[in-house]
């Protein structure tokens, strides 16, 4: 595949720093990391070496990608290691939580959710929000390992039959099983006549 031919450049995953319980978890995140690479695509993620995170950033690394980590200084030595991560493709340390979210925001052409705890699902959340508010129209997707997403997405549809969620069209993410389906998934999606501008007037308050 030529690089110069692919319309999408990056993908942004959240993850859970911890391995969780379910070996299935991991293993999804090194499926998916080398998935990444091996379609030249980079990753920008948290930044952190450890649990899910970790095994992303180990399956783009081990088979030849890019990855951008982003990490607070704050969380280098809670999610991560010095050592591991200065073999990252790329490193910016930032002031706090808020900076490093919009430089992951900034940097991504699809968001991609592993399973992960309360982090994580305040990113994604936030991703979704920004969606709904008309900010972007770049593409989500929740890998929903062993059924882990349900909840969320039967919350997401409570809240529309309960008329809270009022474009509900813009607040519809891909709901994937399987890591390896995920970016072939994204590049069909992108290849699409799909209007992924946010609207100027918004974006410029956000």
């Amino acid at each position: 595949m030529n690089e110069k031919n692919i319309p999408i450049r990056s993908i942004c995953v959240y993850c859970g720093s911890q391995p969780g319980r379910d070996k299935s978890y991991i293993d999804a995140g090194r499926i998916l990391g080398k998935s990444i690479a091996d379609n030249h695509l980079r990753l920008v993620y948290g930044g952190g070496t450890k649990g899910i995170m970790g095994a992303v950033a180990s399956g783009v690394l081990s088979h030849g990608g890019r990855v951008t980590g982003i990490i607070p200084e704050f969380l280098m030595d809670m999610e991560a290691t010095r050592h591991s991560l200065g073999q990252l493709s790329e490193l910016i340390v930032t002031p706090d939580m808020h900076d490093r979210k919009h430089k992951m925001f900034e940097r991504a052409d699809a968001f991609v959710t592993l399973p992960g705890g309360i982090g994580t699902l305040e990113e994604i959340v936030e991703i979704m929000t920004w969606a709904q508010l008309g900010r972007h129209r770049k593409p989500i997707v929740l890998v929903n390992i062993n059924g882990f997403w349900d909840p969320l997405m039967t919350l997401i549809e409570h809240m529309a039959e309960a008329g809270f969620i009022h474009t509900a069209h813009l607040v519809q993410p891909l709901v994937i099983d399987a890591a390896e389906e995920v970016v072939p998934a994204l590049l069909a999606h992108w290849a699409s006549d799909v209007d992924r501008d946010g609207e100027p007037g918004i974006i410029s308050k956000l």
